[in-house]
């Protein structure tokens, strides 16, 4: 009897020991060493790879999608455009983020829907005329043949922050003429924002819309 007594009181002594030890290790020592890295070495991305103004406050992420919209009116179910900024990619959020309010995001999420779905098509066609419409000003229209299929879908988290540099340069001339620049301004803007491929081989140039729009607004004096 005293034996197995014993032997329990050692059994649980141990196993007493080892939870403590491991807890320490796994979760003390272990994150505050990993963190302790990742912001000595990776700070910015550790952080959320948060994106300043001017003035140095956050206004976003690098990572995440932003929209630029104008409020949104009475009767209107969604806000119209603010054509004075690059626009991004069509956005298929699932619903207002009511845990994280800071920057407005919409919960990830794509359409779901089959290349031959009615409404699916409707859209894009929707959007492709609205694209079309809204960067055709004087001097210059652009043509449905010149529109990028990032222009009319969503990406497949619906929250991609970058478009490519053909959709950038599509809305130029509507950016020049919102904002009183010259053309030759606002493309000398999209060059220098442009991130070419991975490594020089892998991936496709982008345009991260929110450092250009930052940008943007630092060119036009309103930042």
């Amino acid at each position: 009897m005293n034996n197995s007594v014993g032997n329990t009181a050692r059994l649980m002594g141990a196993g007493l020991r080892a939870l403590l030890v491991l807890t320490v290790l796994c979760g003390v020592i272990y994150p505050l060493a990993v963190t302790g890295i990742a912001q000595a070495a990776f700070g910015n991305k550790a952080n959320g790879s948060e994106v300043k103004d001017a003035q140095g406050k956050v206004v976003g992420s690098e990572l995440i999608g932003q929209t630029y919209n104008l409020p949104l009116k009475k009767g209107e179910e969604t806000p119209a455009a603010d054509l004075k900024w690059f626009q991004p990619r069509p956005s298929n959020g699932l619903g207002a983020n009511a845990v994280n309010t800071q920057y407005k995001l919409l919960l990830s999420g794509a359409t779901n829907k089959a290349g031959n779905n009615t409404e699916l098509i409707k859209a894009i066609d929707d959007a492709k005329k609205a694209v079309i419409k809204d960067n055709s000003v004087n001097g210059y229209t652009v043509k449905p043949s010149e529109v990028p299929a990032e222009a009319v879908t969503s990406s497949g988290s619906g929250l991609d922050p970058d478009i490519s540099p053909t959709y950038a340069r599509i809305q130029v001339h509507r950016i020049a003429e919102k904002n009183g620049l010259s053309v030759a301004q606002v493309e000398k803007l999209v060059k220098e924002h442009t991130d070419g491929r991975i490594l020089g081989f892998m991936g496709e140039p982008t345009v991260n819309v929110l450092k250009l729009n930052i940008a943007l607004k630092q060119l036009t004096g309103k930042g």
